[in-house]
């Protein structure tokens, strides 16, 4: 996580100070659960509360001495709150501080890029929208193959990132989870009530059944969410770039008035949004198999899975923030060329028509394959004799016979692409 490829509203949630007030908040919240259940003496929560304090340096400080955090966090709470202080943590263990805190802060990033999605969601809506009818050509292989439109195009993300905000509406649900059930989560020296009391204090729900740490399935889902909706992000990024290629230059980013391209070539306008948002899903995808590697700890708990998720849970929510963000920039404000998409259109003179062709000679009883290796002769011979596909069928004496001038003229209609354009928009908008 570095300052180059972070947003604020993230990436306080992973500073130090916040996760310990979390801490603060998880055990001040479990000190009221006791006090309610008459398990400590009555006023310890409001005494420990007022005399607390958050004193990032002085609990790195203890850290460094007793290379422990969250005893180095309740000694620097104790230090300031007295002899009250000594109920905190009664029948608790540092992975119900632990834990608990990293879905909170997992749930807290995933409610912002929730928000980010939406935002990118609307984006696309509006200019899926405005590019409804813009014809251009479609794609296989790399290779033209029939008309559609723009819009139509950018409708695929639409629903694409419609079927992210639902996976990762699941995946927050699946995370949000409190667990305070003591050593190896029996509940031994802790009342269940004081687990239920904390997960309502802080809206989440409580683990039906932990062992020591909840179990780390949940979390490689919700890493494995981040890491498709990073190839989503990615796979969008890519259809930009190529669009932007000067063969093509169907799309570009836009390009503000003092930027630079090239530190050598003046004349260059390069696609670095989308390529950088490509390097950042790659790098979010990495992070899904450690969270993957870390379902399976020893017995009742390890802290193998401890250094993998310091690491992940910051860089790939703060990251995946970011990459949203710059996606959704990068569709309100990229460029299309119209008339490159039709002088793209034309540049195989018409061959995209050869599938409506064939299937009209099918209609007229010719079979399948016979009508196939007709079109596909005329096809080739204007290929090689850069001509018309239109004067190609002309010139052959059995597409003559079977299909007449005005029938041939009406097989060539761009609006035989488009008819059912409304129909997908409106499946998918509805």
């Amino acid at each position: 996580m570095i300052e180059r490829y972070s947003r604020e509203e993230v990436k306080k949630i992973w500073q130090d100070h916040n996760r310990y007030k979390i801490w603060l908040d998880i055990e001040l919240a479990a000190a009221l659960a006791m006090e309610k259940y008459k398990l400590i003496p009555k006023g310890v929560y409001k005494k420990v509360k007022s005399k607390s304090k958050i004193d990032v340096k002085k609990i790195l400080k203890i850290e460094g001495k007793v290379r422990h955090d969250v005893i180095a966090f309740l000694s620097s709470i104790m230090e300031r709150s007295g002899k009250e202080g000594r109920f905190l943590h009664k029948g608790m263990t540092s992975s119900d501080v632990l834990d608990t805190c990293f879905n909170l802060q997992l749930k807290q990033s995933g409610e912002i890029l929730l928000k980010d999605i939406d935002n990118l969601l609307s984006a696309i809506k509006k200019q899926s929208i405005k590019h409804k009818f813009t014809l251009c050509i479609g794609r296989s292989h790399g290779i033209h193959a029939e008309p559609t439109t723009f819009g139509l195009k950018l409708l695929t993300y639409y629903a694409e990132f419609l079927r992210n905000k639902k996976r990762l509406e699941r995946a927050i649900e699946d995370i949000s989870t409190c667990a305070i059930s003591g050593a190896v989560g029996t509940f031994a020296n802790i009342d269940p009530r004081i687990e239920k009391f904390v997960a309502n204090k802080l809206k989440l729900k409580i683990e039906p059944i932990s062992t020591q740490i909840i179990p780390r399935d949940r979390h490689a889902h919700f890493f494995s969410v981040l890491g498709i909706i990073a190839s989503s992000i990615e796979r969008f990024s890519v259809e930009i770039r190529n669009l932007q290629r000067t063969e093509v230059a169907e799309v570009y980013e836009f390009f503000k008035k003092k930027q630079m391209g090239s530190s050598a070539m003046p004349h260059k306008k390069n696609p670095v949004l989308s390529e950088n948002l490509t390097g950042l899903a790659r790098l979010i995808r990495s992070m899904v198999i450690p969270a993957m590697e870390n379902v399976a700890l020893w017995h009742e708990r390890d802290i193998s899975h401890s250094s993998v998720e310091r690491n992940i849970g910051p860089d790939a929510t703060v990251t995946l923030d970011f990459a949203l963000n710059r996606m959704n920039e990068v569709v309100n404000s990229m460029k299309i060329n119209k008339n490159n998409m039709k002088k793209n259109l034309d540049l195989t003179k018409g061959l995209f028509f050869s599938q409506r062709v064939m299937l009209f000679l099918t209609e007229k009883g010719l079979k399948r394959e016979v009508a196939y290796r007709i079109v596909q002769k005329c096809a080739l011979r204007a290929i090689d004799q850069n001509i018309s596909f239109y004067d190609s069928l002309m010139e052959d004496k059995k597409i003559r016979d079977i299909i007449t001038v005005n029938n041939l003229k009406n097989l060539f209609d761009f609006g035989y692409h488009t008819k059912k354009i409304n129909v997908i928009f409106n499946r998918v908008l509805k």
